[in-house]
């Protein structure tokens, strides 16, 4: 009986366990370093030298998340402790040893500025330039990390007269009308209704997103109710190849669906017309999230989350026309022409004595602009629905690798746009040791192949 071998594919947790200098410089010929050394590069050539290797700096603080060092103290500790370390992190002999301060008046400047975001997108495009990135579905989800700050203790609430109970008269609900207009129009882009985000430019809503650490809850899979102080990660993810393709960092107490939007136009300004489908979970259940998926030409996949909604009569759970006997019609196909979803009679029609009756109708055919929500393609509860749904799991997955690999609940900064700098610096650094371990896998099928 012959034995075949089966090739085992080269991972992260095989990146990890290479030698420094071979991991350390496979990971950055993925990115060129240059973007964040012009921030600290001279403008003329009078004045004092430059004391400091910035460049070194820079890649030091990428080994740093690699070799999960935990604080930057035990990095300047290691640099003076280990030559071979300091000469891997690009440090030449005669240079001195940055110190604490130093770090932390480079990592203000670079959190200040958006060359991360830059860099992120440039990689992206690296790697679909090469062929790693082939996927047409997203998954997006979020992910939440505590904060270094200390939690603010909550104000007093201010005791208010109790409201009249019954119908306003005209004046007073003009004047209510007249205030709440005024409160929306004061109301920042995040505190306004997700439909206002269709209109938004996509720079105005990766601006003005809220990022000072605050209180978030969630509910655990016990059903019970979770407390962090600190921030939401918000990932899109490419289901195959899992490359971060977009994300932002929020404050913990923002809804995940109110993110959906921006990394759908990031994406979409990224790689125009690339992506077809977005699968998301039933929080982003959302009709302007449809509308935008709607816009990007692109397939959506979302549970119904039903919010104190009547029963939809004629029809089941998944919004499929039932019959006179309540039994479900089949998913039949989708007239893209038109945005039409097809169902046929059940199965159960075949013996039933009322199916040469007016009541019992052969087709079903129904326009998804009938309802966005309840009307999708793929139809809820299709085979082709339930298989793209399990690729979901690949957002979780990245989720895992970012907090399990690289130190992404290990923030050692206070404020928000430092903690920005850390999320953007882990997810940098996840996508260039992910495109590695792809440049290192094709070089193995090619040596594969040659022999």
């Amino acid at each position: 009986m012959t034995i075949v071998k089966q090739i085992s594919l080269f991972d992260i947790q095989d990146l990890f366990e290479m030698q420094n200098s071979h991991r350390f410089d496979a990971i950055f010929s993925t990115f060129d370093v240059q973007p964040i050394f012009n921030l600290f590069s001279k403008k003329t050539m009078r004045g004092a030298p430059r004391e400091l290797n910035y460049g070194a700096m820079i890649q030091s603080l990428i080994i740093r998340i690699v070799e999960r060092i935990p604080t930057i103290k035990d990095l300047v500790k290691r640099l003076v402790n280990d030559p071979l370390f300091r000469l891997d992190c690009g440090f030449l002999i005669s240079d001195v040893v940055p110190s604490e301060a130093s770090y932390s008046r480079m990592i203000d400047i670079v959190s200040q500025s958006d060359v991360l975001d830059q860099m992120q997108d440039t990689l992206i495009q690296t790697a679909m330039s090469e062929g790693f990135l082939c996927d047409e579905h997203i998954a997006i989800d979020a992910t939440h990390f505590e904060s270094r700050d200390a939690s603010k203790p909550s104000e007093k609430k201010v005791s208010t007269i109790p409201k009249k109970r019954g119908r306003k008269s005209k004046e007073e609900r003009e004047a209510w009308l007249i205030e709440q207009a005024e409160i929306e129009a004061n109301q920042s882009t995040y505190e306004k209704e997700i439909k206002h985000q269709l209109d938004i430019p996509l720079e105005t809503l990766w601006q003005d997103a809220p990022i000072e650490p605050n209180w978030g809850i969630k509910k655990n899979s016990e059903g019970k109710n979770t407390f962090w102080f600190g921030f939401k990660g918000h990932l899109a993810v490419a289901t195959k190849s899992q490359y971060i393709v977009s994300r932002l960092m929020t404050s913990a107490n923002l809804s995940d669906s109110k993110v959906a939007i921006p990394l759908l136009k990031r994406a979409e300004s990224l790689l125009p017309s690339y992506f077809t489908t977005a699968i998301l979970d039933a929080g982003y259940d959302y009709e302007p999230i449809y509308r935008q998926l709607q816009n990007n030409q692109m397939r959506t996949v979302i549970p119904y989350n039903v919010r104190n909604e009547g029963e939809y009569v004629g029809y089941d759970e998944y919004f499929r026309p039932t019959c006179v006997r309540e039994h479900s019609y089949c998913y039949d196909s989708f007239d893209a022409k038109y945005q039409t979803l097809k169902f046929t009679r059940p199965k159960e029609c075949a013996t039933c004595p009322l199916r040469e009756d007016s009541l019992c109708q052969r087709v079903f055919k129904i326009k998804c602009e009938t309802d966005i929500r309840k009307f999708t393609y793929p139809a809820r509860g299709s085979e082709l629905w339930k298989q793209l749904y399990k690729e979901r799991t690949a957002v979780e997955r990245v989720n895992a690798y970012l907090k399990q690999y690289f130190q992404l609940e290990n923030v050692r900064h206070r404020t928000g746009i430092k903690g920005k700098f850390h999320f953007n610096l882990v997810t940098f650094i996840y996508n260039a040791c992910k495109l590695a371990v792809d440049r290192i896998n094709e070089s193995l099928n090619s040596q594969n192949r040659a022999a």
